[in-house]
Formats: structure tokens, C-alpha cells, sequence
């Protein structure tokens, strides 16, 4: 096991307002090796404080694919209570920048959510003060960093405060939509958390998708069926992109691996990521790409094929309700639609989490770029904010990438 050992914890020099703080840890372990650890997670993972993207069946294919085609860092944070029985668990990824070494929580843009694993008791036992000096041990514990940057992480978890969260300089960009399911009864819950307007609209595109003929809903299970809605899925997003003059986030070949290999699984627990598509006359229309953990499902992405003649109908929609009623029939307790602004989460969600940004400087020049990331988020919360101000962004964003780079 290529862990450092437990370090015996003292009060840092010059941190004077945690004297006589009562830690509620007792050792730190630094872990490099992710399945030396499975066991010990696995079983964390079954009572603690957990979102989807920090499931060890949705971190491990992530570092085995993405973070090893770009050569991440992983350390894994490992805090122990007195008795030896984990408390705490921190998947992190080492980023260096401009010069500057930080710590992050591992998925980067394709983890909705942000946040360590927890035991429940630990986690409401913690104030700000002493989330902070957990966290700056474990940067210690790491060594060399300058900073930890913890963005889009929920303020609470199934009722618990959230301790990174304490430390929170301000609100993300953005929020998280979501929607709580009624167990067994997909229309209730469709009823109660879309209008009536909204439900309207959508069973007149129903109809609409209905006179191009019979349709299915599939999650993809096999090898081959998931071979079949990856492609669907990246060919379906990359001609999006293209159309909208951006740069496609699922262009690296290593995503096709992630995706494949989180939703196969391996065999021993529910795949951590699920595969579903709305299939017409043997045509993808549409896919969904959602992460599982517990009775939650996180919507990670959508597609459409934008050529089909259903378009106008839109099955990304018409996917997304069959899905939600599928997950109340399975007795899932809450569907949640991710991060970010869009027309279609606030018409099926009524409910939202809310998201903060966390930054745990630990040296000097640490602290100055804590400062501009800080600043840099608080500017885009703000776009997001404005209409005005976000078209503007987007106009001069699309602007610059038709100009290409200056030939002078």
C-alpha cells in the first residue's frame, strides 16, 4: 500500500486560533495507489456523506482513463478518528499553475458536485475553524502545496453542513437543479414540480415525436450497448459544439474511455455511471449520461441528434421525462439535473442546491492566487447573473474564437 504513514497531529506554529481546538481526527494518511483503497472506500462510501462524482466507481475509471492519458496527480486524504475507523476522505487532484501548486477534488468540469466523503457525526461536529485547520493538515500532510481550491461544492448533503463548505468566499457561478422523486408515481412527481404549462407543451411534443413511429427508452448494459450510446453520444455532442462555435469538453479520446468503463462496471457494484437513449426505428435521438450513488441520480449530460426530423419535437426532453418516471418506479429519492442554467432544468426541477467556493491558501504566493481565482469566479457569478451581461460575454467570446489568433 503506497500510503504515507498516519502522521501524529500537532498545532501548526503561528496558527494561534486553533489553540486548545479538540480535534475530531487523530491521524492523516496520504494514499497515492486508488486500488489499495477500495475496499476501505467502498465500505466508507455505504454510511458516508457522498455525492455520485465521489463514488469510487465513478473516481477510479476517471483516474484510470482521463488522469492517466493527461498525467494528473491523485492523492487521496485518508482521516482517522482515534480508534483507527475512517472519518474522512478527500479524492484530490495535485494541479500546477503558472507556477503554483494546488489541491482540488478529482473531476474538474465533469463532477457536477465537489465534496469530500464524510461520516455524518464527524461532519455536523465541525465548525469553520476546524474545517479549516483539517484542511490546511491535509495539505501539510501532502506536502508542497500552495493552495486548496474547492469549487462547486454543496453547501449541505442529505441535511449535513458541508465542511469545506464553511469556508465558502462566496456562491459558485452558478447552481444545481433538482427535483425530490415520488417513489412509484412518476406523474406526481411531474405534476408537482413542472407547471401546467410546461406539462402541456411537453405532451403536445409527445404526440408530435409519436407520428415518427414507436419509440423506446434503453439503458445500455451490454458492451456492445454501451459501445452504441458513447458513440451516439460524443458524435451527437461533438456536432453540437460545432454549431455553437465552442470547444467540445468530451473531445479528448480518453472520455470515450471513462464513459465506457464507469458504466460497465465491474461487476461487483452497480456501475457508477448509466447509459440511456431514446431509440426510433433502431436511430439514437437522443442520449442522457447520469452518475448514481445511493437512491440519487445526477444528470451528467445530454444529446440530440440535431439532423433527425424529430428535432423539433425535443427528445432530449422527452428522454429526460421518461427517465425521471423510470427512477421513481425504482424507488431512486431524488433526480438532480447538474450545474449550470438552462431552460429545460427549470422547467422539470423545482428544486435547487446551492453551490460554493471554497479557498484555503497555505503559503504566500498561495494566498495572492487564491485572490485572483477568487476573483475570477465572483466575475463569472456575475456574468451569470446579468442577461445582458452574459449575452455581451458570449458575443465577444464567439467573436474572439472567429478571429483566431493574431497573425502579427
Amino acid at each position: 500500500m503506497s500510503a504515507s504513514p498516519p502522521i501524529p497531529l500537532h498545532r501548526p506554529a503561528g496558527e494561534t486560533s486553533y489553540v486548545g481546538m479538540a480535534r475530531r481526527w487523530a491521524s492523516i494518511a496520504i494514499e497515492t495507489d486508488i486500488a489499495a483503497i477500495e475496499a476501505e472506500w467502498r465500505a466508507f462510501e455505504a454510511q458516508a456523506l457522498v455525492t455520485p462524482y465521489q463514488a469510487y466507481g465513478w473516481v477510479r475509471p476517471f483516474v484510470e482513463t482521463v488522469g492517466a492519458t493527461q498525467g494528473m496527480v491523485f492523492r487521496y486524504a485518508l482521516l482517522r478518528d482515534g480508534e483507527g475507523m475512517l472519518c474522512a476522505l478527500l479524492p484530490l487532484v495535485i494541479t500546477r499553475r503558472s507556477g503554483i501548486r494546488f489541491a482540488e477534488i478529482i473531476g474538474g468540469k465533469h463532477a457536477n458536485y465537489h465534496m469530500g466523503l464524510y461520516a455524518p457525526d464527524f461532519a455536523a461536529g465541525l465548525d469553520a475553524d476546524a474545517a479549516a485547520l483539517m484542511l490546511a493538515e491535509v495539505g501539510r500532510a501532502i506536502g508542497g502545496l500552495d493552495a486548496l481550491i474547492f469549487v462547486n461544492q454543496p453547501t449541505q448533503w442529505q441535511g449535513v453542513a458541508n465542511p469545506a463548505a464553511l469556508l465558502a468566499a462566496g456562491p459558485s457561478p452558478s447552481r444545481a437543479y433538482k427535483l425530490a422523486l415520488i417513489a412509484g408515481d412518476g406523474e406526481a412527481t411531474l405534476k408537482r414540480s413542472m407547471s401546467s404549462h410546461a406539462r402541456k407543451k411537453l405532451k403536445n411534443k409527445r404526440s408530435r415525436f409519436a407520428d415518427f413511429g414507436p419509440s423506446t427508452l434503453v439503458r445500455a448494459r451490454t458492451p456492445a450497448e454501451i459501445a452504441r450510446a458513447v458513440g451516439a453520444f460524443l458524435a451527437q455532442k461533438a456536432a453540437r459544439f460545432r454549431e455553437m462555435g465552442v470547444p467540445d469538453p468530451f473531445a479528448d479520446p480518453a472520455m470515450r474511455a471513462f464513459l465506457t468503463k464507469a458504466a460497465a462496471g465491474d461487476g461487483a457494484e452497480r456501475p457508477a455511471i448509466e447509459l440511456y437513449t431514446l431509440e426510433l426505428e433502431d436511430a439514437c435521438v437522443a442520449t442522457y449520461v447520469g452518475a448514481v450513488q445511493g437512491g440519487r441520480f445526477s444528470g451528467m449530460a445530454t444529446s440530440f441528434d440535431m439532423a433527425s426530423e424529430t428535432v423539433k419535437t425535443s427528445p432530449g426532453e422527452l428522454l429526460l421525462a421518461d427517465l425521471i418516471r423510470l427512477k421513481c418506479d425504482e424507488g431512486f429519492s431524488i433526480f438532480d439535473l447538474g450545474v449550470g442554467e438552462a431552460r429545460y432544468k427549470t422547467s422539470f426541477c423545482d428544486d435547487h442546491d446551492d453551490l460554493v467556493d471554497s479557498f484555503l491558501s497555505l503559503t504566500l504566493k498561495g494566498r495572492l492566487f487564491a485572490k485572483v481565482a477568487q476573483s475570477k469566479r465572483e466575475l463569472k457569478r456575475r456574468i451569470k447573473s446579468s442577461p445582458a451581461a452574459l449575452r455581451l460575454a458570449q458575443r465577444a467570446s464567439g467573436w474572439l474564437r472567429r478571429r483566431g489568433p493574431s497573425e502579427e
